[in-house]
């Protein structure tokens, strides 16, 4: 698949957890960083995600603002 996204992250998954609506995915990529996305059940149940298993982290955002 191509994406415009540049910022693509390769990890495994943590943990998925739908909620009633929306659920959290958590990615681990390394270093002991973990992406954290909020992504529809549906998603979750069309990409069948489960824990363990390599995912991508797609990011594509207008804005990114940094703070120290």
């Amino acid at each position: 698949m191509k994406l415009s996204a540049r910022n693509q992250i390769k990890g495994k998954l943590l943990s998925v957890e739908k909620g009633q609506t929306t659920g959290h995915v958590k990615l681990d990529i390394g270093n002991g960083v973990v992406i954290t996305a909020s992504i529809t059940n549906e998603a979750i149940d069309d990409l069948a995600l489960k824990p363990g298993e390599d995912a991508i982290a797609v990011i594509k955002a207008s804005d990114v603002m940094v703070a120290k």
